[in-house]
Formats: C-alpha cells, sequence, structure tokens
C-alpha cells in the first residue's frame, strides 16, 4: 500500500509547486467611458510566471469577439459583432483596439488567459465600458404665463435634450433643490432613433410671497448625464465621472406690485461643462 500512496502523494506536491509557479493574475484596463465615433484601447495585463501562454480571449457580454494564440496562424482572430470593430493592426497579445464605437459597444468586456501544458490554468478580468452621447440641445422651459398673480398656479414643465443615457432632470427655486414629489410631475421617458432618450420633468406649486427674494424668483431646470458602469438585477450603481454634462434653463419672474410678471424673454442660461479632458486614453 505505501508503494502507491508515496507516488501518488509526490505527483500532487509537484503538480501544486507548478500551479503556484504558473499564471498568477490577470488584470484589464478597460475605458470608463467614450464618445461615439472614438476609438478604445482595452488592454489585458497578466503574470504567466513559469507558464507558457496558450491563448488570450476577449469578450463582450459573454461573447467571443477577439482570440490570439501564438502557436496558430495567423496569430490574431477577430469574429463579427455588432458595435465591435476590431483594428487589427493595432491588436495583440496585450492590447486590442476598437474603432469607431457607438451605443450598442457599450458593455461588460472580459479578458481570458490560458497557459499551455502541463498546468493548463486560465485566470480571467473584465471591466465595464459605456458609450456616452451627451446632449447637443439644452433644456426647455414651457408652460411660461406672461404673467402671475399671488395665488396663482405655477404649472412648468423642462424637457431636455437627446442623449445616451437618459438625463436626469432636477428643480430648483431661488437657488433650492426641489425635491417634494407633490410638487414634481413625472413623465415617460421618450425613444428616439439610434437609441437616444430624452426625458421631462414637470413643477406645479401655487405662487406666494415667500418665493419672492429681492423682488424676485428663479426658477432653474438642471439637466446632468452621468453613465452608469455597473447594472445588475436589483440595482445599479452610478459612479462619479470626468464625463458630465450640465446644461441649465433658467426663468426670472420679477415681482410688480400686485402682479408678478416674467421677463420679456424667458432668460436661459446654458452651463454646457464637459469635462472631457480627464478621461482615460
Amino acid at each position: 500500500m505505501r508503494i502507491f500512496l508515496v507516488p501518488l502523494f509526490y505527483y500532487a506536491l509537484v503538480t501544486d509547486l507548478i500551479q503556484a509557479s504558473g499564471l498568477k493574475w490577470v488584470r484589464v484596463n478597460v475605458p470608463q467611458y467614450r464618445s461615439p465615433g472614438e476609438s478604445a484601447q482595452l488592454l489585458c495585463d497578466y503574470d504567466l510566471g513559469n507558464d507558457t501562454l496558450y491563448s488570450i480571449k476577449w469578450y463582450k457580454d459573454h461573447e467571443e469577439f477577439y482570440r490570439f494564440v501564438p502557436m496558430a496562424r495567423p496569430q490574431a482572430t477577430s469574429y463579427k459583432m455588432e458595435g465591435v470593430l476590431v483594428d487589427m493592426a493595432l491588436s495583440d497579445r496585450k492590447k486590442v483596439v476598437l474603432r469607431t464605437v457607438n451605443l450598442k459597444t457599450s458593455g461588460v468586456f472580459r479578458c481570458e488567459v490560458s497557459a499551455e501544458a502541463p498546468s493548463f490554468s486560465s485566470a480571467q478580468s473584465e471591466a465595464r465600458m459605456e458609450v456616452v452621447y451627451l446632449p447637443k440641445e439644452d433644456p426647455i422651459i414651457t408652460g411660461v404665463e406672461l404673467q402671475y398673480q399671488i395665488g396663482d398656479e405655477i404649472n412648468l414643465n423642462c424637457t431636455s435634450g437627446k442623449s445616451h443615457p437618459a438625463p436626469v432632470l432636477h428643480w430648483y427655486i431661488n437657488e433650492q433643490q426641489v425635491v417634494s414629489p407633490e410638487v414634481l410631475i413625472y413623465y415617460p421617458q421618450v425613444q428616439h432613433r439610434h437609441g437616444l432618450m430624452s426625458v421631462t420633468l414637470g413643477l406645479r406649486f401655487s405662487l406666494s410671497s415667500r418665493h419672492f427674494l429681492g423682488g424676485s424668483m428663479k426658477v432653474k431646470c438642471v439637466a446632468s448625464v452621468s453613465p452608469v458602469l455597473w447594472k445588475d438585477g436589483r440595482d445599479s450603481v452610478v459612479q462619479s465621472l470626468p464625463v458630465k454634462d450640465m446644461r441649465e434653463a433658467l426663468l426670472l419672474v420679477r415681482s410688480m406690485g400686485y402682479k408678478v410678471e416674467t421677463s420679456p424673454a424667458v432668460l436661459l442660461i446654458i452651463t454646457s461643462a464637459l469635462l472631457l479632458c480627464a478621461r482615460s486614453n
């Protein structure tokens, strides 16, 4: 019995040592966001240890689109997938370059590294990239009357420009965000061509003297876009990114004795801060 146990124990020990000195880790570096038409470089870094590379495989949402096998001819192969256009001249065992990304490029990208014999070990890592279309139009405030009296009902709508993902709207009265659900009216998102969306948020309240500070009241609508970096079946996590498009529409209402008048032309202030300078390459 001992004659068989010793070789088995020795084989297990050698196998563990080989695996321990083989493929150690895999790490991906994927841009958090891109705009339509841009290129995107997906990096796959790994430590093979004493192992020899067998293959690199890239997946988007569990479907393979690129493979690199050193012993194959040709070494690199790409597979057709909607929204994924691989630049084969710039792609290799360490990186994949995507050309002309669009909204369908968004998704979870995974790199899987496999080793040759004797370990046949494999490891993988993944990250999400979101393609963001920022709104070109400013939010529009509608429902404005030429004059109001104290006690009148203010009934306004704010409609965003088209974007992806959908913008988020907030109302402000005298720089204070309106959060009371009793005065906010939510409308369904509107779907446009090419996956773009716009939203409308209503504001309804009774005008009173307390709304006027120094004889005027400012009503502002702010539209912002913040990409969702990860979403599962239960909730979403919205991370703070250097890309955030914020646009404002401001309505200035002045008190004129017992009457309240809006300015002859609605004052529109556009604060278009597209902070794209800090994005990843």
